[in-house]
């Protein structure tokens, strides 16, 4: 039987299952293949096809006449797969940012794949032992970057890569990578006009096709989404917030102030200790592999909103940090390279005397001050990044077993960063951080955060910021604009300025941060469920004897840095209980 045609709902790809809330599939006689997502194509003849019938007939038809240069031709967030009968060959592939996801493994000689881990544990002769290594990631990073996964010998794509299975064999290939163009010199006025006009298409693009709203922290990308929302499809835009009982972490004046200042019909929720103890194993049990953003806990809860709402669609600004220069650590990173450029003699001869070798030079302030900043510069980067990672100060022998720390690299997140950071098509400091920001902090983490929520509470999500054509725009702009000294996102503040109100560009950048360090002190409900969960943990072997005592000990003092490693450790042993309930570390 030939299949043709499009849906949404599971979907099995291959033998075992790729599985989508939106899908379109195709067969005939030479190719069979599906895709997943919200594809588009660059080529005129390519979107035709793809609006006269759908994506997976423009995706055969394009194999035909390219073979897997098809895929340099993709937009879009997708993933795909793609079997040519007449060779037997095999294409996989995810989109340039991987906002979509797939993962793979070779078993016998044979590709096994779907969107998630799940799909391959189907196959009978898929073995899915955890990898030490990768539990040591997790605890590092809180999530597991790709391409390794939770499993030995299973593997995700990353973000413009495409995998050709052929006689047995899987080659990988990056099909787009991000290249930064550093030397591009246009006035401010045609930029900002470039730059509206792209992104208010992005915006219209994500939002046809289905009831959409707008997720609204107050921030600037969120913001400027639901502003432009309400632009294109002439109508107020609806728009979901989050807030919370805890000082420090509500933004909901913000949302506010964005929600009045555009009209919007605005929706909150005010989520309460007792929902994140409600709410944790089920998103744990949504993601296929252990995942530790505790803001997960507070996205699912304003998708869910929007869907009792009659959503169909959510707008994420994931996205706008990593390719404008949003993130407060730019600024600080920029502070600490005036120290490098400084002459090699001034440095060892008058600053590095005086931090270290002055006498009394411990009890005053300014020479304490000076100390820690040259200590911290004299770090080289990516490694800089990670000097408040709790990994890297407590030690690795303070937090595991000897047992655990003989079968692990503890250097292997800091390779992975480096390989990353020294390969990116850049020539700016910051260009290269905003190219490590994309893969670990945005594919890595943000994006399956969004994602993963959204599908738990039955709601699709498109991210307007990842729209290729705003990507490419971000990838040209002057890195002197996206940074100007330490003023992050200049260029695209100053281009908003006029539509979005004073106080969102002047706010600093917060989102729906989980106050739980915070609440972990006085609320029983999560007392005891970190309790629970830290002490089975405990007993399987990767955590030193006595290291979760010590841990609760100094979240008293610190509730805000050491809760977060709690949230981690407490995310670990859900998908402990729920996917291997007996395991132990060898």
């Amino acid at each position: 039987m030939k299949l043709d045609g499009q849906g949404r709902g599971p979907l099995l790809g291959s033998r075992y299952g790729l599985a989508s809330a939106s899908y379109a599939i195709h067969e005939a006689d030479d190719i069979a293949c599906v895709v997943s997502g919200f594809p588009g194509f660059s080529e005129g003849w390519l979107d035709q096809l793809s609006r006269s019938g759908h994506a997976a007939v423009a995706l055969a038809e394009g194999y035909r006449q390219r073979g897997a240069g098809v895929l340099e031709a993709m937009t879009g967030a997708f993933s795909l797969a793609l079997h040519d009968k007449r060779s037997g060959d095999t294409l996989l592939a995810i989109d340039r940012t991987g906002s979509c996801s797939m993962v793979y493994t070779v078993v016998e000689g044979e590709l096994v794949f779907g969107s998630r881990l799940d799909a391959l544990r189907q196959h009978p002769r898929v073995r899915s032992e955890p990898d030490l290594q990768a539990l040591y990631h997790f605890l590092y990073f809180h999530m597991i970057p790709g391409p390794g996964t939770v499993y030995k010998s299973q593997f995700r794509l990353l973000p413009g890569q495409g995998l050709m299975f052929r006689q047995g064999q899987a080659e990988l290939f990056s099909y787009w990578e991000m290249h930064f163009n550093e030397t591009e010199n246009q006035s401010f006025q045609t930029l900002k006009t470039t730059f509206l006009e792209t992104l208010t298409q992005a915006v219209r693009s994500c939002s046809e096709g289905a009831a959409t709203g707008a997720f609204l922290s107050g921030g600037t990308d969120s913001s400027t989404l639901a502003g432009l929302l309400g632009q294109v499809t002439g109508h107020p835009a609806h728009t979901y917030s989050i807030g919370f009982e805890a000082a420090g972490y509500d933004e909901m004046e913000y949302a506010r102030i964005a929600a009045s200042h555009f009209g919007t019909r605005h929706h909150e929720y005010y989520v309460t200790p007792r929902d994140v103890a409600q709410a944790v194993p089920l998103v744990a049990a949504s993601y296929d592999q252990p995942f530790g953003n505790s803001s997960a806990i507070p996205t699912y809860y304003c998708a869910r909103l929007a869907r009792e709402d009659g959503m169909e669609r959510l707008l994420g600004g994931d996205g706008g940090d990593e390719l404008f220069g949003g993130n407060a650590r730019y600024a600080k990173q920029r502070v600490f390279s005036f120290y490098e450029a400084l002459p090699h003699l001034l440095r060892k001869q008058l600053i590095e005397p005086v931090a270290f070798s002055l006498p009394g030079g411990k009890h005053f302030m300014p020479v304490r001050k000076l100390k820690s900043y040259v200590e911290q510069a004299a770090i080289p980067l990516p490694a800089r990044l990670e000097t408040y990672n709790l990994l890297e100060r407590l030690g690795p022998s303070a937090v595991f077993s000897r047992e655990f720390l003989a079968q692990v690299d503890t250097t292997g997140p800091l390779t992975l960063l480096d390989s990353v950071y020294h390969s990116a098509h850049a020539g700016t400091q910051l260009n290269r951080m905003l190219a490590l920001d994309l893969k670990f902090t945005l594919a890595d983490n943000d994006l399956p955060k969004v994602r993963q929520t959204c599908e738990l509470a039955g709601i699709d999500v498109r991210f307007p910021m990842l729209e290729d054509e705003v990507v490419s725009f971000s990838a040209r702009l002057d890195p002197a604009l996206k940074l100007k000294g330490t003023r992050l996102r200049y260029f695209f503040k100053e281009a908003l300025r006029g539509f979005l109100p004073d106080a969102i560009l002047t706010k600093s950048k917060h989102g729906f941060g989980l106050p739980f360090g915070e609440w972990l002190r006085t609320e029983a409900v999560l007392q005891t469920l970190a309790h629970d969960n830290l002490q089975t943990l405990q007993s399987r072997g990767i955590l030193r004897a006595g290291f979760v005592d010590e841990l609760i000990a100094l979240h008293k003092a610190h509730a805000g840095y050491y809760g977060t490693m709690i949230w981690v450790l407490m995310m670990l042993e859900q998908w402990f209980r729920r996917e291997h309930p007996d395991w132990k570390a060898g």
